[in-house]
């Protein structure tokens, strides 16, 4: 059976970036994990593919191999085949050392696994506040799947009590070098090896609980303290909880993006708290002294005699505590005067008598007819 394109695998553009191949990676690596679905075969075939996928596409130089000659392209950097098995137009020997040799030039040999301690990848998570939440800060607990350092062997990859050997053929490099001399010179190609896969060690008696990889997938119950003034959109940093290192390396970080959910009175703007409040005519006419919400409690505010529709009134300090310590921000009451729909006649009687005097006589109300419109009427019907 063929193998599906790469690309498709992980549900990404062939120009995606190495940040947007991660990030597919991920999602999907931890929707499939066979961890997560126990007992599941067609999950864990699907979490071998994105695996093979992502092993390739994250690697620069098996990428551009895999762009240009496709799944042969990719295996041949591993040793499996492909250019390996290409004996023609290259002096006798392999394109896969041509090609090899060619980019660990400019790429300074990319595809070579580091010996050395490494750091853990970085993980992300959505994490919901209210209004309030945000403005103040909280304390969250969440949970999130990651890889840990395994507790049985501590990240060694050996049962307890049996340990590592230096791999024979490598000498615990980790890497293999390749000499061809041809017509055009000699060339020497580095690749990882092949016995302990560019690790530098053999592992004689895997860790039952690990199978010799050193790391295992949980979900982690993990405490974050939110700052007060965070928006949508904000990143908060949790240091060292993101997925565990390699070869005793430091754990990657977690960053959570905050969501704020709407608030049914104030919205921001800003460090600002903005609502609206509506206000009657008279109370806008006559002035009055209303009560009005804010963020930490009810608090009595005057309305000037005369307030006209859109009008702002703005209580200092009430607002949001800016989320770097500048300060704080204000509370914006934007007023609204409501025209009634609904009157009664006594109503409708005393606003007529406003109108008359204030010298307006509105359209609608009926008026005395004169003695010449009355003697009009008679000759006219």
């Amino acid at each position: 059976m063929s193998k599906r394109d790469y690309y498709e695998v992980l549900g990404v553009g062939r120009n995606a970036t190495e940040e947007e191949i991660k990030k597919a990676y991920r999602k999907l690596s931890k929707k499939y994990h066979p961890d997560l679905n126990p007992g599941d075969k067609s999950a864990e075939e699907k979490f071998k593919e994105i695996n093979e996928a992502y092993e390739v596409l994250s690697d620069p130089q098996k990428r551009a191999a895999y762009d240009q000659f496709g799944h042969a392209g990719a295996q041949g950097f591993g040793g499996q085949g492909g250019f390996g098995d290409f004996q023609g137009g290259f002096g006798g020997f392999g394109a896969e050392e041509i090609f090899g040799d060619i980019f660990d030039m400019f790429f300074g040999g990319g595809s070579r696994k580091r010996q050395g301690p490494q750091r853990g990848s970085d993980l992300s998570a959505e994490i919901e506040l209210t209004f309030e939440e945000a403005a103040f800060g909280t304390t969250k607990t969440i949970e999130i799947p990651r890889t840990e350092t395994c507790e049985i062997c501590h990240g060694t990859g050996a049962k307890p009590g049996t340990g590592q050997r230096t791999c024979p053929t490598c000498n615990g490099t980790g890497q293999q070098q390749i000499v061809q001399n041809t017509p055009f010179g000699r060339f020497i190609q580095s690749r990882p090896c092949q016995t302990c896969a560019g690790q530098g060690k053999i592992i004689e008696q895997p860790c039952q609980h690990c199978h010799g990889k050193g790391r295992v997938r949980k979900l982690r119950k993990i405490t974050v303290n939110i700052p007060a003034g965070v928006d949508s959109g904000t990143r908060v940093r949790k240091a060292g909880e993101g997925e565990a290192g390699l070869r005793g390396g430091p754990p990657g970080d977690l960053y959570l993006i905050v969501r704020v959910k709407p608030h049914k009175i104030f919205r921001r703007e800003h460090n600002d708290v903005v609502m609206k409040l509506n206000i009657s005519f008279p109370q806008a006419a006559l002035g009055d002294e209303v009560e009005v919400p804010t963020l930490e409690g009810k608090e009595k505010i005057k309305i000037s005699p005369g307030t006209q529709n859109g009008t702002v009134i703005r209580l200092r300090g009430k607002g949001i505590v800016d989320v770097h310590g500048r300060g704080r921000g204000d509370q914006r009451i934007e007023i609204q005067v409501e025209v009634p729909t609904k009157l009664t006649e006594r109503q409708k009687q005393l606003l007529e008598e406003l109108a008359e005097t204030m010298g307006q006589k509105p359209a609608g109300v009926h008026q005395e007819k004169s003695f010449f419109d009355k003697v009009k009427d008679a000759f006219m019907g």
